[in-house]
């Protein structure tokens, strides 16, 4: 099957709405909105805050649609104010890196296109977007699987061997399989 990948915006909510609609809201519900500070406020709906933020051009992400122009998946990313949550905060903090110019934090694959490299054409979607942003210090906190059982569902921000794949590289660990790594991209 062929993907390409179009950026999230107002003309592609539709097709990054259904994904989400048709996965059951997503680990729960959570409308890939838990890396933005908007989250922690309270009583808001999740599909509404991240539509509003998509049209607002607050919320970015590759996303990899099939031949029949349904969505299969993205990989999230923004600048750190406008992904301002990210895991491990605590650990991050006790040395942080030099601050990056985007983040990376999430992935999502349709459950039933796993392991079709979806989640490799979302990275590299999301790279050629940054570099056509203008570029500069990506940063992400992927998991390491090299020699352990890891279900795909609980890797909702990829692997540390596959960043590695396009060039990232270990800054320093910070759980006890996540990582951060970066990389810095050129301008398109």
């Amino acid at each position: 099957m062929t993907y390409t990948v179009r950026p999230l915006d107002a003309s592609t909510w539709a097709p990054f709405a259904e994904l989400v609609e048709r996965n059951n809201g997503i680990f729960g519900g959570c409308w890939c909105i838990g890396y933005h500070p908007e989250c922690a406020e309270r009583g808001i709906d999740y599909r509404t805050t991240k539509e509003e933020l998509v049209r607002a051009g607050r919320a970015h992400a590759a996303l990899v649609l099939d031949e029949e122009g349904l969505a299969q998946g993205w990989c999230q990313y923004g600048d750190p104010e406008e992904l301002s949550n990210i895991k491990h905060r605590r650990a991050y903090d006790k040395e942080p890196p030099p601050l990056p110019d985007w983040r990376i934090t999430c992935f999502y694959v349709d459950k039933r296109h796993r392991g079709a490299g979806i989640a490799r054409t979302a990275l590299e979607g999301a790279l050629s977007l940054i570099a056509e942003a203008g570029g500069g210090l990506v940063e992400a906190i992927p998991e390491v699987t090299d020699g352990r059982e890891a279900p795909g569902r609980f890797l909702f921000s990829a692997t540390v061997e596959l960043f590695e794949q396009y060039g990232f590289e270990r800054v320093r660990q910070v759980g006890k399989h996540a990582w951060i790594v970066s990389r810095t991209i050129d301008p398109a």
